[in-house]
This record gives C-alpha cells, structure tokens and sequence, in this order.
C-alpha cells in the first residue's frame, strides 16, 4: 500500500524524495561546481604565468652563461696583447743588435748594445709586474722551490737553506708563476 509515494509496506521505508529540501534551489550544486572551476581558471592563469616567468629566467640565465663564457674566452685571447706589443720594441732593439753584431769590431760597444737590450726587457716585464723572486740564503720552501739536489752546507748557518739558485724563480703581480729550481745546503 503506498501513501504519499511511500511505501507502507516495508515499513515507511521507500524511496528517498530527492526534493525534500524545499530551502535549496536545485541549481545550487551548479554554482558551486562554477566558482569551483572560476577558481581553478585562475590557478591555471597563475601556473601558466610562473611557469613563463621560469622559462624566461633558465633563458635569461643560459644567455648570461653564454655570453660571459664568450667574452672570458675574447679574453683569454686579447690578454697578451699588451705585453706582446710592449715586447715588439725589445724585439725591434733586439734585430738591430744582432745586425751590428755580425759586423761589430769593437767587443765593448756590443758588449754595451746587449747590456741595452737586456735592461729594457728587464724593465719592460717588470712595468708589466714580472718581479723576480730573491731564493738565495733562504730556507727552502717547497711551495716555492724545486729543490734539484742537496750538497754539503758550506756553513752551519746555511743548513736546510738555498745555498745556489739554478733558475730563478718570478712572481707576476704577486702571484708564483714559476718555482726556483734550487740546491739545497744539507
């Protein structure tokens, strides 16, 4: 027997109504779902937008990589451009010695020619901050000589120190570019 659109026979338990609730409009499940898609439009607007912002930055920074990477390797090249130009003039000296020494008769003015040449490289490699190192009667530093061999010290005093440079050792700019090749007093 049914009453009501109930089913009286299994005891008032029937069939739900699903417009039991008279307060809410049947369109309410419809708003929410498009608030709910307003809301991941944006989301989907903001990821989009950070996502170019990321690409345009590992862009940016890949062109910066690129570009310092080409400028150090110009660099590199173009560095030794000073001091080659400033080596031409003692190059030039250095041709015109030469010339004068094959028909030179006098040995003191050849002598004086060299001794010419030689200080204007000296001084023009230390213009550019060549400085020799001074190891003589020092103690030996590995970090700073390459010890070739250990002799008997003339003196006491001269134990564990350098008693004979072999080749000299230079700092450019306060930096070791090449050891001493020393003989150790032992």
């Amino acid at each position: 027997m049914q009453t009501n659109g109930q089913d009286t026979e299994n005891g008032g338990k029937g069939m739900p109504d699903i417009n039991a609730d008279e307060n809410l409009s049947g369109t309410t499940h419809l708003n929410d779902a498009l608030a709910d898609e307003s809301e991941l439009d944006k989301k989907q607007q903001e990821l989009n937008e950070m996502r170019d912002k990321y690409l345009r930055l590992v862009a940016e920074f890949d062109n910066f990589k690129k570009r310092t990477a080409k400028e150090r390797i110009e660099l590199m090249q173009t560095a030794n451009k000073e001091v080659i130009i400033s080596l031409l003039d003692v190059l030039d000296d250095s041709e015109r010695a030469a010339k004068q020494i094959e028909n030179a008769s006098d040995i003191n003015a050849v002598k004086d020619g060299v001794s010419l040449v030689f200080n204007k490289l000296k001084s023009t490699l230390q213009a550019k901050g060549l400085k020799p190192m001074e190891s003589l009667h020092t103690e030996f530093n590995p970090d700073l000589h390459d010890a070739i061999t250990e002799i008997p010290a003339p003196s006491e005093e001269l134990k564990g120190k350098v008693i004979d440079d072999m080749q000299k050792g230079y700092y450019l700019n306060d930096k070791l570019i090449r050891h001493a090749k020393v003989i150790v007093g032992k």
